[in-house]
């Protein structure tokens, strides 16, 4: 009898992923573009175009008010967001190798709440300000503080356990939430707007600055991840038959808590905290393409960049001329578009 293919479950597989990557890029370009564009004031994406050759390239000086809008305000807050979409969403896809469970979110570490605590103190108090941190560099302390707390207490006999590492993360991060809690009834009525508005997240503030340490822990992560790429498939199939494929587990284990609590600490400390993108884009990403991490981790850096950038872009025009803070919106969105992915895993595996 003749032998037939099986068809793959999953929908970008086979010759159909380079094109799929090459779209994805696109996408992003092309979602940046209408991002900038759109606002207030709207600025056809032709002059948007313009001003960014003219300023990439040394080129006929762009109105002064158009450059403004676009190379001052409008750009360094979209590419911010693209940086943290596709930021989360890698630390989201390190998580989840780490501890075997797709449904696993960056924020489970209490990098987040050890941020926020920073980011609120410095807030309300001004305490940081005496060791020269501004809430930036408050936030990023934090978050530090709070991942080595979490590796101290997730370690037994040498070794790093999943189980641990995420009772501890839960832990530090209801200990973490309540401090910030107890700050912010202390907070008189401006303070607590400016500390509300942050908690959920925002990039609206963005400076061509801001960019450099996302886009550097992006991009050294993204390359450190790919070049792990097989031992990370290793591990998936269990610790037994990763070291037995001599895979290092425990290394592995430790560059992969490193790496997602890096960059989950660098994006919550530059756009406050933005949830559910490292949860939902790897999983849905994984429902598309299938669990080889050599394609994970692309279709993710990129889809998350997109969504973040869409997100971002609703955030700005929903409401006009108020703005809705980035994670309340990421949530709304997200959430019901997770019970989607779920009641469609659930047919796969039929």
């Amino acid at each position: 009898m003749p032998r037939t293919a099986s068809r793959s479950p999953h929908l970008i597989s086979g010759r159909r992923y380079p094109p799929a990557v090459a779209v994805l890029a696109g996408a992003l370009l092309l979602s940046i573009a209408v991002a900038i564009s759109v606002g207030t004031v709207h600025v056809p994406v032709g002059q948007v175009l313009d001003v960014l050759l003219a300023n990439l390239t040394g080129g006929r000086e762009p109105d002064p008010l158009t450059q403004q809008i676009v190379w001052d305000f409008r750009t360094p807050r979209v590419l911010l967001a693209a940086l943290a979409g596709a930021g989360l969403s890698l630390a989201g896809v390190c998580l989840q190798a780490l501890v075997r469970n797709p449904l696993a979110d960056p924020y489970v570490f209490g990098v987040s709440a050890g941020a926020s605590l920073g980011a609120v103190l410095a807030m309300t108090t001004g305490v940081t300000a005496v060791a020269g941190l501004g809430v930036t560099g408050a936030a990023f302390a934090g978050s530090l503080l709070s991942l080595l707390v979490v590796f101290a207490l997730a370690q037994h006999s040498g070794r790093l356990l999943g189980s641990s590492l995420i009772l501890a993360g839960v832990a530090i991060a209801y200990l973490g939430n309540a401090v910030t809690g107890y700050l912010q009834l202390q907070a008189n009525p401006s303070e607590l707007r400016a500390v509300m508005f942050w908690l959920l997240g925002s990039v609206a503030g963005a400076s061509w600055p801001d960019l450099a340490i996302p886009a550097v822990a992006a991009a050294v992560c993204t390359v450190v991840l790919l070049t792990r790429a097989r031992p990370m498939n290793a591990l998936a199939t269990g610790d037994d038959t990763a070291a037995g494929l001599g895979v290092g587990v425990q290394r592995l284990r430790v560059l992969l808590l490193v790496a997602s609590s890096l960059l989950t600490a660098v994006i919550v400390s530059v756009a406050g905290g933005i949830g559910f993108v490292g949860l939902v884009v790897p999983h849905a990403v994984r429902l598309l393409v299938g669990p080889d991490h050599r394609k994970v981790i692309p279709v993710s850096l990129l889809l998350g960049a997109v969504f973040l950038v869409l997100v971002d872009l609703l955030t700005r025009t929903l409401d006009r001329p108020n703005e809705i803070p980035i994670g309340i919106v990421t949530a709304l969105l997200g959430a019901p578009f997770f019970l989607a992915l779920l009641r469609g895993r659930k047919r796969v595996l039929r």
